[in-house]
């Protein structure tokens, strides 16, 4: 019986590397349905709304996304490009994505940062013997997806019952001068139920899969509230796992760490802004966005998606230059999540064999600058990639 996958290609390159996702599920051998989802910028300028309820019905009945990529533009780019016939009419855009994950409660974000043998854009550093070494980069990043600083609830010009609330606290005193129209204000809220969930799933990921040290990543000493209830919770789910070693570093500590000794982290832990920061930073410590794969887990729904943009500069490029490997490893976690782990495994062994033959490359990894002319310099193309993967597979 054929699984039916919400397949929302979105905005830029999601156009492209969804296709090729599909191509490379097809060719394992997985037996997929795809039926297609409205997202993204068009349907905000022609809808006001850049997540169309029936997508939502989509997603509500057949439980399992794959997302390409999403546009995203500031406040005042969003109303300019809005139809003339919608605007002033209350129409206010917020991401799609941010959306999805606050209407199914898509609270779990899983993204694996992992080197593959032979990729030129890997970490390196000086070994102190006048040589380098090449660490091998194995790091989870389990990034809390609904709360945080992510949430949505924030005000310029804030209200006075917003302001009167502030200033019930002491050191509203600061800014009880200033006047509320030059005053934007963002809230980070951490709920205990949400804080708790996301840390037992990232201990039960390195239980199930050997890791042995879990880090809370966030900022007690100064974000004493909400930072440090994640953390005394990290505390207290640790007791249930004896084996496991629970740290704790603050983000701005950590960013440097993790290009002194990256190999030393495995599962790690934080809220959503911090969560995206971390992961963006290991991700290029393994090749970059190219590379960088993502999961959005609920209670019923999961959607799949690559953590990078929609990079529109590159959507009308013909032939494509753009890396589908972050798409196609996105693929893989869907596959993982249904319980398709022979055919997860297979592809990735694929995707290795690849990058470490090294014949084959696109142009991030050859660290050119993205442009037609990068074909000159022997870069593959999007399909070419696609192709060389697939032929692997027959021996995988």
């Amino acid at each position: 019986m054929k699984r039916t996958i919400v397949a929302m290609p979105g905005d830029g390159i999601g156009k492209t590397v969804l296709p090729e996702a599909i191509r490379i599920l097809n060719a394992v051998g997985f037996e997929g349905e795809y039926v297609h989802g409205n997202i993204g910028w068009d349907f905000w300028c022609k809808e006001g709304n850049a997540l169309p309820q029936r997508t939502i019905d989509l997603l509500a009945k057949h439980k399992i996304g794959l997302f390409g990529a999403i546009t995203s533009k500031p406040k005042d780019a969003a109303e300019k490009e809005l139809d003339p016939s919608l605007k002033g009419k209350g129409y206010s855009y917020f991401s799609p994505i941010v959306s999805m994950r606050q209407i199914f409660n898509l609270d779990i974000c899983i993204r694996p940062c992992q080197s593959f043998k032979g990729n030129s854009l890997n970490f390196i550093r000086k070994d102190g013997k006048d040589g380098y070494e090449e660490p091998t980069v194995n790091a989870v990043i389990f990034r809390q997806n609904t709360e945080g600083l992510y949430a949505g609830i924030e005000w310029t010009n804030p209200p006075k019952n917003v302001l009167d609330a502030l200033a019930s606290h002491p050191k509203w005193k600061a800014f009880a001068n200033v006047p509320s129209e030059e005053m934007a204000i963002s809230t980070r809220i951490i709920t205990k139920a949400a804080a708790t969930r996301i840390i037992k799933a990232a201990f039960e990921y390195a239980k199930k899969y050997g890791y042995k040290n879990v880090t809370v990543c966030e900022k007690p000493n100064v974000l004493r509230e909400s930072s440090g209830m994640m953390l005394k919770i990290g505390k207290e789910i640790e007791k249930e796992y004896p084996d496991i070693a629970l740290w704790d570093t603050n983000i701005d500590a950590q960013m440097m760490w993790l290009t002194k000794n990256p190999e030393d982290y495995g599962v790690i832990v934080a809220e959503n802004m911090f969560g995206d920061i971390i992961s963006d930073g290991f991700a290029g410590l393994v090749g970059g966005l190219g590379f960088a794969c993502s999961a959005n887990i609920g209670d019923e729904v999961a959607v799949f998606e690559p953590t990078h943009g929609s990079a529109p500069k590159y959507q009308e490029l013909n032939p494509s230059i753009v890396n589908p490997i972050a798409m196609i490893l996105s693929a893989c976690m869907m596959l993982d999540h249904i319980a398709e782990n022979e055919k997860a495994e297979r592809i990735r062994k694929a995707i290795a064999k690849v990058v470490e033959e090294g014949k084959v490359k696109t142009y991030d990894m050859m660290k050119l600058r993205g442009g037609p002319d990068v074909f000159k310099y022997g870069a593959a193309t999007t399909q070419q990639m696609t192709d060389e993967i697939i032929a692997k597979l027959s021996n995988c």
